[in-house]
């Protein structure tokens, strides 16, 4: 069977979630099928990957517009043969319903967000989140199959598109690259790098990584971040803003911690790997504090290392952390507009705050429940069991099981 995978990202460039699980889903399918890979941001080296630039002449146009080009492109792009064509996320999506169209074979979406439930980019696009948002409900409405990344996703998409069937809308989660991500085995070369960074290994910490953008809810962590012990550190691993308005939010609000805490460590550049592992294993607990999460990858990674995770309790974070267990859930009442918007903000940052002091307190329970944690992502998130699963749903809308 030939499949070819559809996305924004892929390696070098990647930024996301939604990059890594292409990438390692790429990686493990390829021992099964037929694989090639459409991409944006230019030519790649790699056998079976096809990387596509934003033509000339919409360089400066509205950036849903460039990303229409790209699709364009990558239909034109896709050779005789493809039995089935995969796109991951808004990006990619027109691609795939067009190629399925003009290849007459089926077209499956991995949902790992949504456009209804993201109105904050809005800000990013303007009149093209309006585009972004027309080409992700024809993918869907049109797809052969819609992959969702955890039941709460499944349940996102059917409320907001009750146009699909629901039986054409399957749950496979997201993964984890088991050997990539483990604690390292050297302690000292691993305080060496967490004190290059700034953190003092000897100090409790929480951690966060992920974008700078609206649904990770960096803003109401640094508001948490006021209450918390003082001995504790709080590391951000933190960059690729969605706007200079939200950039320029979280850095008066880290500059504001800063004068009244020390411990306050911003890493705004991409880590590599080993170096973000290092990080993450000096942590005691590592912190998603978002209000629209469909899985959270960076969750998976922090367990694998052997993090206990304190998350939102919304979307799929609860199917991945196990509250009292391997880490702790913080409730949130959200208002229903789509912006995850929590009904009382400063409950929410006390809840968040009164947890991660719980959960920074025994660091004996901590590491216990890191160990729980690697536990888990072995038994329920290996990239073998997601590559059988995915291949199944491929298998079901081509008639073959």
């Amino acid at each position: 069977m030939r499949v070819d995978l559809l996305t924004r990202e892929y390696p070098p460039h990647v930024y996301g979630g939604a990059g890594v699980h292409v990438a390692e889903l790429a990686a493990v399918l390829r021992g099964r099928l037929d694989v090639r890979v459409h991409c944006f941001d230019g030519p790649r080296d790699e056998s079976g990957v096809t990387g596509h630039d934003v033509p000339a002449d919409l360089a400066g146009a509205n950036p849903a517009l460039g990303t229409f080009g790209v699709d364009l492109s990558m239909v034109a792009g896709i050779e005789p043969g493809a039995e089935l064509v995969h796109s991951h996320t808004w990006y990619a999506n027109l691609a795939g319903h067009l190629a399925g169209l003009l290849h007459g074979v089926p077209h499956v979406v991995s949902a790992h967000s949504l456009e209804p439930l993201r109105p904050w980019k809005a800000e990013q696009l303007g009149g093209g989140y309006a585009l972004s948002s027309w080409a992700e409900r024809t993918a869907f409405e049109s797809a052969a199959a819609v992959i969702a990344v955890s039941a709460g996703m499944r349940d996102d998409i059917l409320r907001c598109y009750p146009a699909l069937d629901p039986s054409r809308v399957h749950v496979v989660h997201n993964g984890i690259d088991l050997t990539g991500w483990q604690r390292p085995a050297d302690d000292d070369a691993t305080a060496r790098t967490a004190r290059s960074y700034g953190i003092d290994p000897e100090r409790p910490a929480v951690v966060f990584v992920g974008r700078i953008t609206r649904q990770k809810g960096l803003p109401y962590l640094l508001r948490a971040a006021e209450l918390l012990p003082p001995e504790v550190q709080l590391v951000l691993c933190a960059g690729a803003p969605d706007t200079p308005e939200i950039l320029a939010e979280v850095t008066g609000l880290v500059e504001g911690l800063r004068r009244r805490r020390d411990g306050v460590v911003w890493i705004e550049q991409m880590l590599p790997r080993d170096e973000l592992i290092a990080v993450l294993a000096s942590g005691t607990v590592f912190v998603c504090p978002s209000v629209y999460e469909p899985l959270g990858i960076v969750n998976l990674e922090a367990m694998a290392v052997g993090l206990p995770v304190v998350g939102t309790a919304t979307g799929g974070i609860p199917e991945v952390v196990d509250d009292g267990v391997t880490g702790w859930l913080v409730p949130i009442e959200q208002v229903g507009d789509g912006t995850g918007t929590p009904v009382d903000p400063d409950r929410f940052v006390g809840d968040l705050a009164a947890t991660l002091t719980e959960a920074v307190s025994d660091p004996d329970r901590a590491r216990a429940w890191g160990r729980a944690a690697r536990t888990r992502v072995e038994e329920h998130f290996s990239w073998d069991a997601i590559a059988d699963r995915t291949v199944q749903v491929y298998r079901s809308v081509l008639g073959t099981l």
